[in-house]
């Protein structure tokens, strides 16, 4: 379902991710484990369009987006959440919602959101900005869904939650795939939520991916070693 193969990205003259390649099957859900400053954020940021590539491939559903610009490559099916969130805070839950049905022919919130997310349900009519910081993580979940996604990405969504949340969060995600079949590729520094809700870890290190194992056979150990200073 998404298919990335040599992907280089640069900030100027300074190449930040050195030909990275993975794959992510429908119905799978992959993290990306790492240290902050090895590369996650730009790996999703150029995923999505918000970074150009300087070389590689792109790959979602068979179609190639890495030309793409951010809003085409939502139209081919990916939805992203990104790191902190970014709520609308001055509008309520429903209307931050309904941000992400803007192309969306019928502009009515699917019941299953609510159901996924019962939080939401029972504060529609609150400012984003007046929910924790768990609500809030449910709410940019909750309106990268609604534009019907193949590919999910989620940049850190466990960055500043309680405990309680992340396993509400895992949960979601579980039942979401379930639903939907879809692909979810994950960012993450916490290796439990990892291990609760990915079919496959990878490692990034420097830019690079150095370090692939599927759950069942994660040594948690190894894993712990790559993410401490």
């Amino acid at each position: 379902m998404l298919q990335v193969k040599d992907l280089y990205v640069a900030y100027g003259q300074s190449e930040a991710l050195h030909g990275i390649s993975f794959e992510a099957n429908k119905n799978e859900t992959v993290a990306i484990m790492g240290r902050n400053g090895m590369g996650k954020t730009t790996l999703f940021k150029s995923l999505m369009g918000v970074l150009p590539a300087k070389g590689g491939e792109i790959n979602v559903a068979g179609q190639s987006v890495v030309k793409d610009e951010s809003y085409k490559r939502v139209a081919k099916g990916i939805a992203y959440v990104p790191q902190g969130r970014m709520i609308f805070p001055t509008l309520t839950v429903e209307e931050n919602i309904q941000t992400g049905l803007e192309n969306a022919r019928n502009k009515k919130i699917p019941e299953e959101i609510y159901a996924l997310f019962p939080v939401l349900f029972d504060m529609r009519n609150r400012k984003g900005g007046n929910l924790s910081g768990g609500q809030q993580q449910q709410l940019a979940i909750a309106r990268a869904l609604v534009t019907d996604p193949k590919v999910l990405l989620l940049d850190e969504p466990t960055e500043g939650i309680q405990p309680s949340i992340i396993k509400d969060i895992a949960k979601a995600l579980n039942e979401i795939r379930k639903l939907r079949e879809i692909t979810i590729v994950v960012s993450e520094q916490v290796l439990s939520f990892a291990m609760d809700v990915a079919d496959r870890l990878f490692v990034i290190e420097g830019g690079r991916l150095v370090h692939e194992t599927t759950r069942s056979e994660t040594d948690a150990n190894r894993i712990k070693a790559y993410l401490s200073v």
